[in-house]
């Protein structure tokens, strides 16, 4: 399957949890960008309403809930 770049802004707590990721899989030598497309993937895959999801996160983050 190709793959597509594109960049993302996200908030710094992110990134450490990210990071935090990376280092948890060093044996992988899985990097930031593997880290996010298997998180990704895995919300994806989920059996959740990925719309109705993707809407919940947004305004709970405009109104400084989440």
């Amino acid at each position: 399957m190709a793959k597509e770049k594109f960049g993302v802004a996200v908030d710094e707590e992110i990134v450490r949890e990210v990071d935090e990721l990376v280092n948890e899989c060093d044996d992988l030598g899985a990097s930031r960008s593997e880290i996010v497309e298997a998180i990704l993937t895995a919300f994806v895959q989920s059996e959740t309403n990925h719309v109705e999801r993707v809407r919940e996160i947004i305004i709970r983050k405009r109104k400084g809930t989440l």
